[in-house]
């Protein structure tokens, strides 16, 4: 008995459905990866953005302590005389606001976070900006 010539066409939808699902496949696979790394980019920009920021806090804050000696320097002054010069206001004498500070500092200093992408890198960057971020609302509920 010869095959039945309708074969082909009874088969034909299921073919194109398994064909077109293994181009789909193919094609997500591509496309999840294009999109993991630049999700994956972005987040790494916002995270050490943020981390930045408090940085660069925490410096201000630091620079505004009051100098542990009583020594304080006069205006600046240059070759055509005095210079005018904007500074903060100086935050209160508190050892424990500075420790603060240093802390925070400390926790998202750029030399001391990892670049790396492995787990326990992801997750020591994220305790460590986490703890940070508390520090610094403590100092600024202390600043006022």
């Amino acid at each position: 008995m010869a095959s039945d010539p309708f074969d082909d066409v009874f088969t034909l939808e299921d073919r194109y459905y398994r064909q077109g699902y293994q181009q789909g496949v193919e094609d997500g696979q591509a496309a999840g990866r294009i999109e993991g790394r630049q999700f994956g980019m972005s987040t790494g920009f916002d995270k050490f953005l943020e981390s930045g920021r408090l940085a660069s806090r925490a410096l201000v804050w630091a620079n505004r302590l009051p100098p542990s000696t009583s020594a304080a320097s006069g205006p600046a002054t240059g070759a055509s005389g005095p210079q005018q010069t904007c500074t903060l206001p100086p935050l209160p004498d508190n050892a424990r606001l500075a420790k603060n500070i240093k802390m925070v500092y400390g926790l998202v200093e750029p030399e001391t976070l990892s670049t790396a992408n492995a787990d326990e890198d992801v997750q020591d960057f994220d305790d460590r900006f986490k703890r940070a971020q508390g520090k610094a609302k403590v100092v600024e509920k202390m600043i006022g």
